[in-house]
């Protein structure tokens, strides 16, 4: 795999975070995936599953042999989301509050290690063939 294929992996990742997280999650998404109980889980496994379809994408497109990443992808995104959700929501932080934006920086940033990490795995195995 080459240096600009790699360019390319991290774009199409960086991407579909984009469009996943910002574009296509809707305010009943954001506000409620945090909660506790059934309604918290329901918003945040179709956040998450939104999440997993981006990536069986980019897999599916440009790492075919990866596709098995959406569903690490859906478990990842699902425990990191899930835990920022619950400590700001249990804490009551808003967008008003520092720890609020701290929390939601440090949320991105673990998403795009995960997204990295994916890269690594991707690349590795490829150097492997």
């Amino acid at each position: 795999m080459e240096l600009f294929d790699i360019l390319i992996l991290y774009t199409a990742f960086r991407l579909k975070h984009f469009a996943c997280d910002f574009l296509l999650q809707t305010d009943w998404m954001a506000l409620t995936k945090g909660k506790p109980g059934r309604e918290g889980y329901k918003a945040l496994v179709t956040h998450t599953g939104i999440h997993a379809m981006g990536t069986l994408i980019v897999t599916l497109l440009l790492a075919p042999g990866y596709w098995f990443l959406a569903g690490v992808d859906f478990l990842v995104h699902s425990i990191i989301d899930r835990a920022k959700g619950l400590m700001t929501y249990e804490n009551k932080w808003t967008p008003k509050d520092t720890i609020f934006w701290w929390t939601f920086g440090l949320d991105q940033e673990a998403h795009n290690f995960t997204h990295l990490a994916y890269i690594i795995v991707i690349v590795m195995g490829y150097s492997l063939t």
